[in-house]
This record gives structure tokens, sequence and C-alpha cells, in this order.
């Protein structure tokens, strides 16, 4: 009997990703007039898929932009423009199903903030170049004859872990 459940737990774990998986998306219906299935087809360009996140739900194959292109369809040949269209999808989804989103008060940073990274970064750029260096000032007579002095010392090294090649270690 523990042999049997043993092996059914293993064909269950073994089949569980097979059941997880996203169904695949059901088959285009292109609109019986070619201008709106043209018009349609444009929007599908601009839209992000939401599961791919890096494709147009022209290009993907998730079953959410089939849906999301089936529902783009249905609004274009109720008569929606193109505007009310993406206005409805940014409703349901938000800026970020456009791939080119507008510019309002939301998205200034989205569109504004890489350019204000080059310019803040082009100004501490600018500053580090034109900051000055510090002059040191020469040794006097003084300091040299003295400094020269304490190099002739054994005594003083300028780090005192540091061996000479003489001290036989």
């Amino acid at each position: 009997m523990r042999p049997l459940l043993v092996g059914l737990a293993a064909l269950t774990l073994l089949a569980s990703p097979v059941f997880a998986a996203e169904p695949a998306a059901a088959p285009d219906r292109p609109l019986p007039d070619a201008a709106q299935e043209a018009r349609a087809q444009a929007l599908f360009k601009d839209v992000r898929c939401v599961v791919c996140q890096h494709e147009s739900i022209a290009d993907s194959p998730a079953g959410i932009a089939g849906d999301m292109r089936q529902r783009i369809r249905e609004e274009i040949a109720s008569g929606d423009s193109d505007a009310a269209v993406r206005d409805d999808l940014v409703k349901l989804y938000g800026d970020y199903i456009l791939f080119t989103p507008p510019v309002r008060e939301g998205t200034w940073l989205l569109w504004f903030g890489p350019l204000m990274l080059v310019v803040l970064g082009g100004l501490a750029l600018i500053a580090f170049t034109r900051r000055q260096t510090v002059e040191s000032t020469p040794l006097s007579p003084d300091e040299e004859r003295r400094l020269a002095d304490l190099l002739q010392t054994e005594t003083v090294r300028p780090d005192p872990d540091a061996s000479a090649p003489h001290d036989g270690r």
C-alpha cells in the first residue's frame, strides 16, 4: 500500500506544472471591416501585455493578451474611438498598460526622471572637475634636513609593518 501512495504522490508532483500552466489564448477572430481591423492592429502594438510586460498584446501568446485583443475589437466594432479604447484600458490597468504613457502630473517622474539624472550627473561631474586642488607648501630647509636625517636612520620607517630586504626575514 505504501509504494502505491508514494507513486501517486510522485505523479501528482510531476503533473502539477502541467495543471498550473496558463491556458492558451483563444484564436483571434478579426473584424469583418478591414479599416476597423487595421485600427485594432495599431492599438494592439501600443498596448503592453500585463503578463509578458515587455511585449505588446499583438505579439504576446498569453491568454490575457488574447482577451485584451478581443475586448479592443469589441469596443472598436461598437463604434468607440481609439482614444476611448485607450482610456478604458488605462482605467482598468493604469498608465503602465500603454507603451507611451501620457505626460501628466502622475507620470512626470517617468518622463523627466532620466533627464534629471543626466543633468544632475553632469553637474556633479562639472563640480568634481572644477574642484581646486589644495597646493601643499614646500618644506623649509630646516624641515628638509630633519626629513633627510629621519630617512637615514633605520629606526624610523614609513610603514611599521614593512621590512627592509637586509632584515633577514
